[in-house]
């Protein structure tokens, strides 16, 4: 288990039964970002693997 699963398992817990827009993720990524200014680049790695998630793996 990566360090970053206990993050992922918490976010299912708390908030696993809501549904949520594509526009309030961004949005969120988006605070995130302006508070952690030092992520950006991770951010925006997730946010383009998101993007084009169900493009040929090769892409990916």
């Amino acid at each position: 288990m990566y360090f970053t699963d206990r993050g992922i398992e918490e976010l299912v817990e708390r908030r696993g039964d809501e549904q949520v827009s594509v526009e309030w993720l961004a949005e969120r990524l988006r605070d995130f970002v302006d508070a952690n200014p030092e992520f950006e680049t991770a951010v925006e790695r997730l946010a383009t693997y998101l993007a084009r998630y169900d493009e040929d793996d090769d892409s990916l």
